[in-house]
């Protein structure tokens, strides 16, 4: 295949060329033509709008016109997102959510239904090592520091709603005395113990009682603190609309994106958390839970 024939025509309003182009420079695999009105024959091209609401009348009629003369036609953003596997934020806009009906998981009752089994038939199976391993890693954190064996920590959760998040205990009690902090892979704070059961993601094994409680669910975006949230949101498009959903003990951005605190990773992270809200169904869920599976026995927990 010639880069010509993998070439991607993209129509914007005028304000969004550098915008656009930016971001799709970055994807050198396509040969991006932005606003590129040369071509007559359209079979087996592959067009895509922005923002079409904004385009321009002769715009649109020369986007409908390449739909008959054989054009693949599309908005940019679903082509990324097929393309990619992930959202592309920075050039997410309303339209994305507003014109499209493929957000199953929040309007699907059936897909609901079928996501609560998927839950609470893995928090089952879970709990038959979950006990045990608890008893084990409760003993063990005991021994090595004082202070209680689980922690409790303010997430939010679905509808921007405040919920206890449980897990084991890994760092020492005073790890927060200055304040909120983002943890980081080689965290001081972590104890011995605690790298440990970090690395295999024992620490969690507890937020099964969060999907007990329908707090949280199995797959999901991973639940963040509010004083961290109202600083990403500033600096991420959208990014409260991952509280669309029920978040999750692991999620399409732990299987897909090595662990990181900042805001960079935040970004990346979101980048998967959109996809998945958008194109969530049970067999990717299923797909990402044996993944997570993998990781940890693997060792390549975070």
């Amino acid at each position: 295949m010639t880069l010509d024939n993998r070439a991607v025509y993209v129509y914007c309003p005028k304000e969004d060329e550098s915008r656009l182009i930016k971001v799709l420079s970055r994807h050198s695999i396509f040969n991006f033509k932005v606003n590129n009105y040369n071509t007559r024959d359209f079979r087996g091209k592959t067009l895509c709008h922005y923002r079409s609401a904004n385009l321009t009348e002769e715009q649109q009629s020369y986007l409908i016109a390449a739909t008959e003369l054989g054009a693949w036609v599309e908005p940019l953003v679903s082509f990324l997102d097929r393309k990619l596997g992930y959202t592309e934020v920075e050039i997410l806009h309303s339209g994305y959510f507003l014109h499209q009906k493929a957000f199953s998981i929040l309007s699907n009752k059936r897909s609901f239904r079928i996501k609560r089994l998927i839950d609470l038939a893995f928090v089952f199976l879970l709990s038959l090592i979950a006990i045990p391993i608890g008893l084990i890693t409760a003993l063990m954190i005991k021994l090595e520091s004082p202070g209680p064996v689980f922690y409790k920590q303010k997430r939010t959760g679905k509808y921007n709603k405040e919920f206890n998040v449980i897990k084991f205990r890994s760092m020492r009690t005073d790890a927060e005395k200055g304040g909120a902090k983002w943890a980081t892979k080689n965290d001081a704070r972590v104890t011995k113990v605690g790298k440990f059961i970090r690395k295999t993601r024992i620490d969690e094994l507890p937020q099964l009682i969060n999907v007990l409680k329908n707090e949280m669910s199995m797959v999901g975006p991973r639940p963040e603190r509010e004083v961290f949230i109202s600083d990403l949101e500033k600096a991420i498009p959208y990014y409260r609309f991952r509280h669309a959903v029920r978040p999750g003990i692991t999620g399409l951005a732990q299987v897909k994106y090595p662990y990181g605190a900042s805001t960079e990773d935040a970004i990346w992270k979101h980048k998967y958390d959109i996809y998945y809200i958008k194109h969530q169904c049970w067999r990717m869920d299923l797909k990402i839970l044996l993944l997570t599976i993998k990781t940890v026995l693997f060792g390549m927990g975070r």
